[in-house]
């Protein structure tokens, strides 16, 4: 839970370095909390009889996007590559595969370009 509140803390942050660990445990953490919320929309829409409660799931997902980009970003740099390699995702078919196999590459050892290796240094996860 630690590593989302650091994501939605560094919402707009895309510089510097992310570990897998950060970006996996957010992903895991947002696929939950979006699925219980699509499931309580669905429950109220289906008891209340309107459809203003699966706007909850819509905004929750606005609300997630620019954290879930920023994380990608850092991810991406975390690995030597640039941010907008997200887009490789786009492409039909393998995007989706190759992007996966990018966010699940270890981490560069040393320094690059965008700054040193979180995994060395003292970066907290609070």
């Amino acid at each position: 839970m630690k590593w989302f509140v650091k994501v939605l803390r560094q919402y707009n942050d895309f510089q510097g370095r992310a570990r897998r660990k950060e970006y996996f445990m957010f992903a895991l953490f947002n696929g939950l909390f979006a699925g219980a919320i699509m499931i309580i929309a669905f429950i109220l829409n289906s008891v209340l009889d309107t459809p203003a409660f699966m706007a909850l799931y819509g905004l929750y997902l606005l609300v997630t996007l620019v954290p879930s980009l920023a994380v990608g970003v850092r991810r991406l740099h975390d690995i030597g590559k640039s941010g907008w390699m997200l887009l490789v995702g786009c492409i039909p078919f393998i995007g989706g595969f190759w992007l996966l196999i990018l966010m699940l590459t270890d981490s560069q050892p040393e320094a690059n370009v965008y700054g040193e290796n979180p995994k060395l240094g003292s970066v907290s996860a609070a």
